[in-house]
């Protein structure tokens, strides 16, 4: 898929992968809708970076953690584009609390940030993007939702399902020559991270990641890129971990 001209929105596109993938599509010639909670410095630097390419940049704020507002960002961003060819949902963050410690309100807004969400973005972003003739879709997992840690369910348990939706919809979707892809991080170098003691850091790095190196956000953009592109690839979940989802010991 030729990308220039094309109509990007990226929740959660003002730091971290969400904003990396909001710049690399931006080099691709999109114009790009970020999203977050609320308006912030983080934003404003995003949109600037977005602009100095030549791109046209648009920052609406929205609460995805219910279902109106989820959809109407998906309506406020292609009425400031002029339309819509890509979604890219990475807005999210930590859940930790394991089963017996996690509050169930906690557990149910997790679910709806990390899931929920994202039927609520796809169904209004479909009949958008199908008019456009061709588009694509690519939601932001994780290995933890693959392999599964500890004291975090909620997180794991939603990002788990994200593969699956993904089928799900590339199969649907498929003769509206709609993709429909996932992306499976591991260890980013961002504010999700940064939380980790001297300690994790330490164990990860010599133990768990086979390349001993924490990833980055350009790295998991570049493969969103690709995947926006390819348009021979659907239905997909591409780990970007440095190999610690192969290692069994």
């Amino acid at each position: 898929m030729i990308l220039h001209g094309k109509c990007a929105l990226i929740t959660g596109g003002t730091r971290g992968i969400g904003a990396a993938a909001a710049l690399a599509l931006a080099r691709e010639g999109c114009d790009v809708a970020i999203n977050a909670r609320k308006d912030s410095d983080e934003a404003a630097s995003t949109l600037a970076a977005i602009r100095k390419l030549g791109r046209r940049a648009e920052f609406i704020a929205a609460d995805l953690a219910t279902g109106p507002c989820a959809e109407g960002l998906v309506r406020d961003s292609a009425r400031a584009l002029g339309g819509l060819d890509i979604l890219v949902h990475s807005a999210g963050g930590p859940v930790p609390g394991g089963l017996l410690e996690i509050k169930p309100e906690d557990w149910h807004a997790a679910l709806d940030v990390h899931l929920s969400a994202v039927f609520y973005l796809c169904r209004a972003a479909v009949p958008l993007i199908r008019a456009r003739k061709e588009g694509a879709i690519i939601l932001v997992s994780s290995t933890a939702g693959i392999r599964g840690i500890i004291t975090n369910v909620a997180y794991q348990v939603a990002k788990g399902a994200l593969p699956q939706f993904t089928r799900a919809l590339a199969r649907e979707f498929a003769n509206d020559n709609i993709r429909v892809n996932c992306v499976a991080p591991g260890v980013i170098r961002t504010a999700f991270h940064a939380q980790m003691t001297e300690a994790q850091r330490k164990l990860n790095l010599e133990q768990r990641i086979p390349l001993r190196r924490e990833g980055t956000p350009e790295q998991v953009a570049s493969v969103i890129a690709e995947l926006v592109k390819n348009d021979y690839i659907t239905g997909e979940t591409m780990t970007i971990d440095g190999g610690l989802t192969m290692r069994i010991a």
